[in-house]
């Protein structure tokens, strides 16, 4: 069976090149004109990934990302955009992106990326679920959930952010470089993928602050550690 896509892009001509080499890479492609027609059509049916333009009349690609995280928040959604500046490309990934491409792209690295993405979406659909206890938190990394063990009220993080906070369980109380972490979370190293991190850092420091026990520090910009208080040390991992 074929991997259904969303693709919203107002470009008509980049549209239809894109959907056609898609569609050559054996995928089932839905185009919409704009933002607005591409909610509509992302409530007819079920996909397996989205590719979003930013810049589109009547709904723009942040705000439909955020549409589309409030009933699915496991679905790859990437970025297309001529809109190049870094803050650009931090407000992409904060309003849900898993991946941000700048026009002029190549449509093979797209395909390559979308392939990644749909199979590591399908991986986490499928495996039993993760489930981490630290400190006083109950980390549920299959459900994209966090809370404190004695509430039944939970936060919900972002795919990434998962990924994340996953890594740093499996190490936690070991100092990581933060290239280690680019290139597990990320697959790359850099500037951006610097600043990225640190954005989902933030996030996550503020989602675990319910738990004094446990702290995420930096070392001078260049490490970064998951600190579990030795006496509140519960870490374990459960597949159920």
């Amino acid at each position: 069976m074929k991997s259904r896509i969303l693709l919203v892009e107002d470009d008509e001509f980049f549209a239809k090149v894109l959907k056609r080499q898609l569609e050559r890479a054996n995928y089932d492609v839905v185009y919409a004109p704009d933002g607005q027609i591409g909610w509509e059509k992302f409530q007819e049916t079920i996909f397996d990934l989205c590719i979003l333009d930013i810049i589109m009349p009547r709904k723009d690609g942040f705000a439909l990302a955020e549409d589309i995280r409030a009933v699915d928040f496991n679905i790859p959604i990437v970025f297309t955009s001529s809109r190049y500046l870094e803050r650009d490309r931090l407000d992409g990934f904060d309003a849900g992106a898993d991946d941000y491409l700048v026009k002029p792209f190549s449509t093979e690295e797209l395909i390559s990326r979308v392939e990644v993405y749909i199979n590591r979406s399908r991986l986490l659909r499928s495996e039993k679920r993760i489930i981490f206890t630290i400190g006083n938190l109950v980390f549920d990394y299959s459900q994209l959930q966090l809370r404190h063990k004695d509430s039944e009220e939970y936060t919900r993080i972002a795919p990434r952010e998962a990924e994340l906070l996953r890594f740093l369980c499996e190490n936690s109380n070991k100092k990581l470089k933060r290239e280690q972490i680019q290139l597990s979370i990320w697959g790359q190293e850099g500037y951006l993928a610097r600043r990225v991190m640190d954005v989902y850092l933030s996030r996550l420091r503020k989602h675990i602050s319910i738990d004094p026990a446990i702290r995420i520090e930096s070392f001078q910009g260049k490490g970064v550690m998951l600190v579990i208080n030795e006496l509140d040390r519960t870490h374990v991992i459960a597949k159920v």
